[in-house]
């Protein structure tokens, strides 16, 4: 007899970074080691919990209206979700739809979310191998029948990010598809796209709150472009769950917004720590690409990074390993406070001296 389980839609689930409690070092998940801007704080302080026996505003307006100052676009240009993996997942249902089931294209090398969703949707997808030095080959993209293009930029967990003209040879080659620029980490040091907008109806550009402006714990998510492309996306998500973000989380992210000048101290400083553990990672013999992001992509050519991965663990002292075979000899290291990155240049220091976590031969 069939069974109810015949038509279950089985995935393989992303998995996402652990997240520890305790007295440890969490350089994991590429959160921002700073609090939000303190207009955040007035927020939750003073919210009206009897607004919450009312619906959300569906459509975000406050919000929207806050977004569309900050990035100088119109309100029709812009879509929120419940952090940018709801806003990508909504992209990829609405955008990714060719009738002759042509492949959406990424790199086999990025966030590891996208293939999930192809899968999900059930949306055929190519993973377009990077070149050696984890770059991505433009080229790859161009003249070749795709349904749609996912990059992000800069790339993750590489932290290597392509200028504004490459993006653009793309977005401008492939004018019968979307493209979605996910731009999660460019306030790091990445080239936005946001200037192709109104010249391309093509392209989509998503945000999130959860790097640069410290609400990972929030769940703001943004896409940007034309407006056709934005009203298609609304018009799915109305279709799937009209009130996704509640009214707490549409406040905050106003608020988040109000602080310029507190936003961009903060990048200042991560980028300055990012810049100055670089310098050291490469004093110890680790090699990387450069960043570009809020993290760095790290290997040793004599440690073995699993090896590595748990020690630093039992420190106290979490970073992200991958499995892949293109990466599992790196180690994915968030930037934190200047003195979290200390702890961990001094323990890799005497790790090494001690000769610990050598690969076999060496």
């Amino acid at each position: 007899m069939k069974s109810w389980k015949d038509n279950v839609r089985a995935v393989i689930p992303y998995v996402p970074g652990e997240q520890p409690e305790g007295n440890i070092i969490k350089l994991n998940t590429n959160e921002n080691p700073y609090p939000p801007a303190p207009a955040v704080s007035s927020v939750l302080k003073d919210f009206d919990a009897g607004r919450l026996k009312k619906y959300p505003k569906p459509l975000c307006d406050g919000l929207v209206k806050a977004l569309s100052d900050w990035f100088s676009v119109a309100p029709e240009n812009i879509f929120t979700g419940t952090g940018s993996d709801d806003v990508l997942a909504m992209s990829f249902l609405t955008f990714f739809n060719s009738k002759e089931k042509e492949p959406v294209l990424f790199p086999d090398v990025t966030y590891s979310f996208y293939d999930v969703w192809a899968k999900l949707f059930d949306i055929p997808y190519a993973a377009v191998p990077l070149k050696d030095d984890l770059s991505i080959d433009e080229n790859d993209y161009i003249g070749r029948s795709n349904g749609g293009i996912v990059i992000a930029n800069p790339n993750a967990p590489t932290a290597l990010s392509m200028p504004l003209s490459v993006i653009e040879k793309i977005v401008k080659n492939n004018p019968g598809s979307v493209v979605i620029i996910d731009e999660a980490y460019v306030d790091f040091g990445g080239e936005t796209a946001l200037p192709l907008i109104e010249k391309y109806d093509n392209l989509l550009i998503t945000r999130t709150f959860s790097k640069s402006m410290s609400l990972a714990g929030s769940r703001i998510g943004v896409a940007i472009g034309s407006k056709e492309l934005i009203r298609f996306l609304w018009d799915v998500r109305n279709s799937f769950n009209s009130y996704t973000m509640d009214s707490i989380t549409q406040e905050i992210g106003i608020a988040a917004l109000s602080d310029r000048a507190y936003f961009e101290e903060n990048i200042k400083r991560i980028i300055s720590t990012r810049e100055n553990f670089s310098k050291e990672l490469t004093a110890l013999g680790f090699s990387f690409p450069k960043s570009s992001s809020n993290f760095v992509f790290a290997r040793h050519q004599e440690l073995d990074s699993t090896v590595l991965f748990e020690d630093l663990k039992k420190e106290g002292i979490y970073v992200r390993h991958f499995n892949g075979d293109r990466v599992k000899d790196h180690l994915r290291i968030t930037i934190g406070l200047e003195s979290e990155m200390e702890r961990l240049v001094d323990f890799l220091k005497a790790y090494i001296k001690e000769g610990r976590g050598r690969k076999n031969g060496l």
